[in-house]
C-alpha cells in the first residue's frame, strides 16, 4: 500500500481550499461575537463517560474509542462538540445567567453520517444555556441563517420539527412505547408499510397518528392540517403551537414543517431543524433543544444550539481568487528589509525568492515586484 494513501472519507484539504475554509471560519466567529458570544476550545478527547453523557447511541457508534496509557481507561475522540460545550457551562463556568457559547474544531466519525461526507468534518457552532423560552430558539435559528447568508449562500430551507409530538403519541399508548427505538427508525425513513405492520396491536388513535406523521410535510399550513389529524393530547398542542409560535418568530422566507424528520429524537426535548441548500445531498446546519443532557454533569439548564460544518459549507463556495502578492529579491541589505517590514505591516503579502528558485503558489499572484532603482527599493507592476 502506498504511503501516502489515507483512510476512506479522509483527505487532505490543500491551500486554495484550507484558505477558504479559514476565512469562513474567521467570518463566522467574527459574527458570534457580534451577537455576544463567547468562544470555548473544548479538548480533542475525553473519558467516554463524559463525552458520550447524553449523545445517546448514535453518537456512541459514531466515536473512536482507545485507551489511555496513562489511567487505563476508555477514552474517545469526539465525534460532536456539542456535549463538551455542555460540560463547560454546567460544570466549569457554572453561571447562573444566560451564557452564550460557540466553538470551532475537527470531529471525528467512525463513519461518514451521509453521502459523499468526511470522516473528519470541521465542525463550527453556537449554544444558549439558561432560557427557556422560544426567544433563545429563534435566536439560534436567526444566527444559523445569519451564518449561511454571510458565505453567500441563496435558497436556504428552514425544515423543522418537534420531539414532543411523537412523545406524546408513545405516552399515550404502552404498547407503542415497547417500540419507540422501532418506530423512530421507521418514521425517519417514512417507511409507511412497517409502520403499518407494526401498529396493528396500538391503539387506534395512535395508530392513525404515527401513519399519517410522515405525510405531514409542507409550508406552515401543515400545523393546522396536524391539529385536524392528530389526536388533541397536550403534549401534541404544545408541540405544534411552538413550532407555529417559531415560524412566526424566526420570519425564515422558506420553512417547512416535516413531522417525521425526527434526527436527533433521542437527544433533542424539544423543536429541532434542519437546514438544506441546493448542491449538497445532506443537511448543512442541524440544530434544536436539548434541556437535559447537562443533568449527568450536575447541573441540569435549558439549552438550544445548532452545528454545521465549515468544509460542507465550503463546497458551495466558488474558488478562492488569487492574491495580490509582491515578489522581492534574497537578501541582507538593511534597506531591503526595512521594505519588506514595513509593506508586510500595511497588510501586503510580500514573498522573498530563495536564491535559485522561481516562486510557485496557487494562492498568489505576484503582479508587482521590489526593485532597486536609483539607491532606494520601489515597487513595480510585473505584466
Amino acid at each position: 500500500m502506498p504511503n501516502w494513501l489515507l483512510p476512506e472519507n479522509i483527505a487532505d484539504i490543500l491551500p486554495s481550499e484550507a484558505r477558504k475554509i479559514e476565512e469562513l471560519r474567521r467570518v463566522l466567529l467574527d459574527n458570534f461575537r457580534l451577537y455576544g458570544y463567547e468562544l470555548v476550545m473544548p479538548p480533542m478527547l475525553e473519558y467516554i463517560e463524559s463525552l458520550l453523557t447524553g449523545a445517546g447511541q448514535d453518537m456512541d457508534l459514531r466515536t473512536f474509542k482507545l485507551v489511555d496509557q496513562i489511567s487505563g481507561r476508555t477514552m474517545g475522540l469526539r465525534a460532536d462538540m456539542t456535549t463538551q460545550v455542555a460540560r463547560i457551562d454546567a460544570h466549569l463556568l457554572n453561571r447562573r445567567t444566560v451564557t452564550r457559547l460557540c466553538y470551532a474544531g475537527s470531529v471525528l466519525h467512525t463513519k461518514p453520517s451521509g453521502l459523499h461526507a468526511t470522516r473528519e468534518p470541521l465542525q463550527i457552532g453556537a449554544e444558549i444555556y439558561g432560557h427557556a423560552g422560544l426567544e433563545a430558539d429563534a435566536e439560534i435559528q436567526e444566527l444559523v441563517l445569519a451564518c449561511l447568508a454571510l458565505a453567500h449562500v441563496k435558497d436556504v430551507r428552514l425544515d423543522m420539527c418537534h420531539v414532543g409530538v411523537l412523545r406524546a403519541l408513545l405516552a399515550a399508548d404502552p404498547l407503542a412505547k415497547a417500540e419507540e427505538n422501532t418506530l423512530y427508525a421507521l418514521l425517519e425513513s417514512k417507511d409507511l408499510p412497517s409502520i403499518d405492520k407494526l401498529s396493528q396491536n396500538f391503539s387506534p388513535e395512535v395508530r392513525a397518528a404515527l401513519m399519517a406523521l410522515p405525510v405531514l410535510y409542507g409550508d406552515i399550513s401543515i400545523i393546522k392540517k396536524a391539529r385536524a389529524v392528530l389526536p388533541a393530547l397536550e403534549g401534541v398542542q404544545t408541540a405544534l403551537d411552538e413550532l407555529e409560535h417559531l415560524v412566526r418568530l424566526t420570519g425564515a422566507a422558506h420553512v417547512t414543517i416535516d413531522l417525521a424528520d425526527l434526527r436527533g429524537y433521542h437527544y433533542h426535548s424539544g423543536v429541532m431543524f434542519n437546514v438544506f441548500v441546493p448542491g449538497l445531498p445532506n443537511a448543512v446546519a442541524r440544530g434544536g433543544r436539548y434541556d437535559h443532557v447537562g443533568e449527568a454533569f450536575g447541573r441540569s439548564r435549558p439549552a438550544t444550539g445548532f452545528s454545521l460544518d465549515l468544509r460542507e459549507l465550503a463546497r458551495l463556495l466558488p474558488s478562492a481568487e488569487r492574491k495580490d502578492a509582491i515578489r522581492a529579491p534574497w537578501g541582507s541589505d538593511p534597506a531591503l528589509r526595512a521594505k519588506i517590514a514595513e509593506l508586510r505591516g500595511e497588510g501586503e503579502i510580500v514573498i522573498q525568492s530563495l536564491p535559485g528558485h522561481e516562486n510557485e503558489q496557487d494562492e498568489f499572484d505576484c503582479n508587482r515586484a521590489l526593485t532597486f532603482d536609483a539607491g532606494k527599493w520601489i515597487l513595480q507592476n510585473v505584466g
